[in-house]
Formats: C-alpha cells, structure tokens, sequence
C-alpha cells in the first residue's frame, strides 16, 4: 500500500521541529511585550532590538513584519515600528471572548478534573498567594495565566483549549497593568474556582468563573478609563532636495 493510500487511514505522527531563529525572535518579543518592558507605543528600533537579543537585524526585521500582521506592533511609514496601544473597545472585546471560553472550561472542568487535577491547581494557586504576599507582579501574573490555562486543560475539551490558548498571551498582556489592583481578591476567587470544581458543581464552577474574569475585565477597563488615549505616530514628511537651476 502506498504512504499516499495509508495517509487517509491513519493520521502520521508529526516530528517536532526546533524553532527557527525568527520564531524565537517573535517569542521573545512578544514576552517583553507581554511583561512590560516594551511599553505600548514604545518606539522599536531594530539594532537596539537586535543588541538586545544577541541577534542580527534581518530576524529583527521579519519579526516585527509577522507581529505588526498579528496586532502586536504598529508599522508607520517614515517613522519604523512601535509596540501596539490596544484601544479600549479591542481590548473589551478580547476580553469579552475570553469570560466566554473560560466559563465553559471551569463548568467542564468540574466534571473532568479528578484528584491529581485538582491537586496540580491548589499547588498553582498557592504559588500566586505566595507571589501577591510578596508583590512580586510578575510571577503572580505567570502563575495566573498558567492556573487559568491548566483550568481549560482539565476541561477536556481540545477545541476549547486551543481556542483559549490564542488569546491567553494577550490576556496575559491586558493582565498585567491591573494584577497589584486585583491582589488576594482574585486569588480568593480562585480559591472558590477549585472548591467548586473538586466538589463536581458545574454551575458553581461557571459561575464563579464567570464572575472572576469579569472583575478583571471591569479593573482593565476602569484604569485604561484614566489614561488619555495615546495618539498615533505621526508620519514623518520629507522633504524632496531641491535641485540646482542654471541659468
């Protein structure tokens, strides 16, 4: 039988294959991005990039094209790259679709999470108390963006899981700036998520769940609330050299 024939019968394992460089410069973007440390409308110039990241500036270059694709660089003609300012109605929208996705997840969560499930979310969930003790804003975001990827993962649903695994690193980003405003209440909030989902109660699970990224969604949306809207880049015009007239 030909490998053509038996490609219909059985799906073929895929070999996994390592990054290429402009991926793991897409990566490591996106992370300095998520974390902070390149603010939104920060100006992105390539060879501080590049320096930066141990790199040339090509993988640089093709990176902020993919990223400006994805919506997380802006491109200005005459002015270069900067990090993306997310509007207010982008982000609420994002965030929107995220309570969706997560409300299910917590609701399947409770009928397929078992014991070892429920152990590995209390053992998250004492990681970020720990952190938001300590103030340390970075871990207690990780840690949160991992508990709620870990909650999808326990649904069992694969569609599902994909589908929040899209937008996890942009929520992560939208996260970021309201976790020292959220504190131990959304910890608590947790804490209530994995009562509700060890106990087996679907609707419990949903509804907390529910509640829980609709209080972050309401803390993103009050502080963007006080910020002025970043205007922006304005392009750059230049000047055409004037030529010489002889007489």
């Amino acid at each position: 039988m030909l490998l053509s024939d038996q490609a219909g019968q059985a799906a073929a394992a895929k070999i996994p294959r390592p990054a290429t460089l402009r991926e793991s410069v897409i990566e490591a973007i996106q992370e300095l991005i998520v974390s902070g440390q390149l603010k939104p409308g920060q100006h992105l110039v390539e060879s501080e990039l590049a320096e930066m990241l141990g790199v040339s500036r090509q993988p640089v270059r093709e990176a902020l094209q993919q990223l400006s694709g994805e919506g997380w660089v802006d491109l200005h003609p005459g002015q270069g790259a900067f990090v993306h300012v997310p509007t207010v109605e982008e982000a609420d929208q994002l965030l929107a679709v995220r309570a969706l996705l997560e409300t299910e997840s917590a609701r399947l969560a409770a009928q397929h999470a078992g014991k070892d499930g429920v152990k590995r979310l209390r053992a998250l969930c004492a990681q970020g108390i720990a952190a938001v003790r300590s103030d340390d804003v970075d871990t207690a975001v990780a840690t949160n963006s991992a508990l709620h990827a870990l909650v999808t993962a326990l649904s069992g649903n694969r569609v599902l899981a994909e589908l929040a695994s899209q937008v996890a690193r942009r929520v992560r980003w939208y996260h970021t700036p309201v976790a020292r405003q959220r504190g131990m209440a959304s910890w608590d909030e947790h804490t209530a998520l994995i009562d509700a989902i060890e106990a087996g109660d679907e609707r419990r699970a949903a509804k907390i769940m529910r509640e829980h990224t609709e209080h972050t969604r309401a803390s993103y949306m009050e502080q963007r609330g006080k910020e002025p809207e970043e205007p922006a880049p304005k392009p750059v015009r230049r000047r055409r050299p004037r030529t010489a007239h002889t007489g």
